[in-house]
């Protein structure tokens, strides 16, 4: 059969463009072909006075949920970590226990820079118990840790439902964890939880003890939680959502 010149062009360049749309993308039109990029945040769990045996319970806790619900998970105790053209590839960063000075001033500074960019921070437990003489870290976390009673069971009020980090939880919560007191709280804080002082002892706040909070600061969002002292915290299914929904809200979600 004669095929002309123009002819044998047009099936040449449809037989080329069909091999490579097999060999790039298998030319599927099924969603399971789709390429869902992560969001990726970062676990800090540097500690230069105590450190917590709970940290790597919630590492693994932390990794989980990242497994459970698409986004990827870095951890360090390496401060250098903390320098401008790494942290912009993360969509938040947690402190987890963290204690004492933690960054020197260079790290504070690209740290500063990538919450001013609109940059996402979780604080849980003893992130409180960090940076004692950096005041733009105690703004950013909302409060400094002073000190707490022994372990024991209380009571957690939840005053925001709505917030994606305690919708799930009962609007009391009855738990055993470390209940801290602190020396100061910031006065631009969006309140999630408070303890009821009459639940447990050595309290000192009175009708009024915040335990977890969010707000926006200085371009970016922070969330705090005080709980999570122990291994069996991050276990709990209850927590286990209340620190996924601190996550997604630091993500921006």
């Amino acid at each position: 059969m004669y095929i002309s010149n123009k002819l044998r062009h047009i099936l040449g360049s449809i037989l080329l463009t069909t091999l490579i749309c097999l060999a790039v993308t298998g030319c599927s039109d099924k969603k399971d072909d789709v390429v869902e990029i992560k969001s990726k945040v970062l676990v800090f769990s540097k500690t230069t006075e105590f450190r917590h045996a709970s940290i790597p319970a919630g590492i693994s806790a932390i990794q989980t949920l990242g497994v459970q619900n698409n986004f990827d998970v870095d951890t360090t105790t390496n401060a250098q970590m903390f320098t401008a053209s790494n942290l912009k590839n993360y969509a938040a960063v947690i402190f987890l226990s963290t204690t004492g000075n933690v960054l020197n001033n260079d790290q504070q500074g690209a740290f500063e820079s990538y919450i001013k960019a609109g940059g996402g921070f979780v604080g849980i437990h003893s992130a409180t118990d960090t940076e004692y003489d950096w005041p733009w870290y105690g703004k950013l976390v909302g409060a400094y840790f002073k000190n707490h009673p022994e372990l024991q069971d209380a009571t957690l009020e939840v005053k925001d439902g709505d917030h994606i980090s305690t919708r799930h939880l009962p609007e009391r919560w009855e738990r055993f964890d470390e209940w801290h007191n602190f020396t100061w709280n910031a006065t631009d804080l969006n309140v999630l939880l408070t303890i009821d002082e009459s639940t447990y002892t050595g309290g000192d706040h009175g009708a009024d003890h915040p335990m977890a909070w969010y707000h926006s600061y200085d371009g970016g969002r922070a969330i705090y939680t005080s709980l999570g002292h122990t291994n069996e915290s991050f276990q709990e299914p209850l927590f286990q959502q209340h620190l996924l929904g601190a996550i997604k809200y630091a993500m921006g979600e």
